[in-house]
């Protein structure tokens, strides 16, 4: 016998299929739900299904948007594009203030362990992005294994199009990633980014 009734039970599970909720948070959170007037429990829903309406991916960088093109794309210089692996990463650089270029979100790193190839990720929009415009590309991908392979790979593809490849400084920790990564380290690690 399931020890929830059926509704409570159906929001705990949808809960705990979210990254990093288990079954108790997953509880937590259905309890909260409950304990919301029909009002605010109205509006929470409604939030969840305004922004999977409204969000999209700018046909350019990758980037959440909710235009065709995203803001970055349209008003930031052209000549650096900062490579990173997922729209949150593009978060973390912003909170700096000071990369002025713009985005190529990959949306995945290669990973042969998962199945990830390098056909299964955005690799080919970026090197069509590249062009005499581009001086200088970045990869800002996790300094993990699969962040360092990916890195490298595309290092490779970009270097004979006469365009400079350079890597974030080591000061963000091995297997860490950016969204955890505090302002003073990232930040150090844009400023001596390193050609690769």
């Amino acid at each position: 016998m399931d020890i929830f009734i059926e509704p409570i039970g159906r929001l705990i599970n949808q809960f705990s299929k979210l990254p990093g909720v288990g079954k108790k948070t997953a509880q937590r959170y259905a309890y909260k739900i409950i304990g919301m007037s029909e009002g605010e429990a109205k509006e929470f829903a409604e939030s969840i299904i305004y922004c999977k309406q409204r969000v999209r991916y700018c046909r350019v960088c990758g980037n959440f948007t909710e235009n065709e093109v995203c803001d970055i794309c349209r008003t930031r210089d052209k000549s650096t594009i900062c490579v990173v692996k997922e729209p949150k990463d593009v978060i973390a650089m912003e909170k700096l203030h000071e990369y002025k270029g713009v985005y190529h979100v990959l949306h995945g790193v290669i990973s042969p362990m998962d199945g990830v190839g390098p056909n299964d990720i955005r690799i080919k929009e970026l090197l069509a992005r590249i062009d005499e415009s581009v001086s200088e590309v970045i990869m800002a991908t996790n300094p993990d294994v699969e962040g360092e392979a990916t890195a490298m790979y595309i290092a490779r593809l970009i270097k004979p199009l006469g365009v400079t490849v350079t890597r974030l400084a080591h000061g963000i920790p091995v297997g860490g990633e950016l969204e955890y990564t505090d302002e003073v380290t990232l930040s150090r690690a844009l400023i001596e980014r390193k050609q690769i």
